[in-house]
């Protein structure tokens, strides 16, 4: 490919995402100013995302996926597999792998990041064969994600969490983990256990002050408190 050719973007849209549908033509109009040539590609359930990169990754230069968190995690395998670079257009509600990345929440701003075209190679984590950008949980936060309702996400967005947080709680209870380190094990009895490969969590919160996504290492934490109550803060 010649220097002057166009990159070519292969654009993958949520259209049930909560930010910026309204925004979409100019996000793509930005792109293509910057001489990305982008096919954009809707998905309507998160499988698609995996799908539609393996179907067209021959077609494409770099994959741009505009959604959120979850997005981004269903992506993840593909990409790693096609070997593509991947830009990101932050429209979910938490947006933790774009916030570790320090990617602009302005999301014509995000687009200027991807035509800049500076690439940053970070670490992917893995469970039960799955890759994973950002973090991996078992616990309070899985059972949050199944009985979060979407159209309650996506009318009142951390909020939304909030309120869901408020039923996950009210029926909580601990289990029992083994927890193994460099051949070292502990037994706890914990609500969550989340192995985290950035630095933010649960819409900003900060899963450890010195984390780096792309440092070696995953940053492991578990909760345990007492009082229960206090976790609403850290949903």
């Amino acid at each position: 490919m010649s220097k002057l050719a166009k990159r070519r973007a292969l654009l993958l849209l949520n259209p049930k995402a909560r930010r910026g549908q309204e925004l979409i033509a100019p996000i793509v109009e930005r792109l293509e100013r910057g001489r990305l040539s982008v096919t954009v590609e809707k998905f309507e359930a998160l499988p698609e995302i995996a799908r539609d990169i393996v179907r067209l990754r021959q077609t494409a230069d770099l994959v741009v996926v505009c959604g959120g968190d979850g997005s981004l995690s269903a992506a993840a395998m593909a990409v790693v597999e096609s070997r593509l670079p991947m830009g990101i257009i932050p429209m979910g509600t938490a947006n933790d792998l774009a916030r570790t990345l320090d990617i602009p929440m302005d999301l014509l701003q995000a687009a200027d990041v991807i035509v800049r075209g500076r690439l940053r190679q970070i670490d992917i984590g893995t469970v039960n064969g799955n890759a994973f950008f950002n973090v991996a949980s078992i616990g309070l936060s899985t059972e949050l994600a199944k009985g979060l309702d979407p159209t309650l996400k996506k009318r009142f967005g951390r909020l939304g969490y909030a309120l869901a947080a408020v039923k996950v709680l009210t029926r909580a209870t601990r289990f029992h983990a083994k927890i193994i380190e460099k051949g070292a094990s502990t037994d706890v009895e914990t609500y969550q256990i989340a192995v985290g490969n950035g630095r933010h969590y649960g819409g900003g919160n900060v899963v450890e002050e010195t984390a780096e996504i792309d440092d070696g290492q995953l940053d492991l934490y578990s909760l345990e408190m007492t009082n229960l109550w206090k976790l609403a803060l850290m949903l």
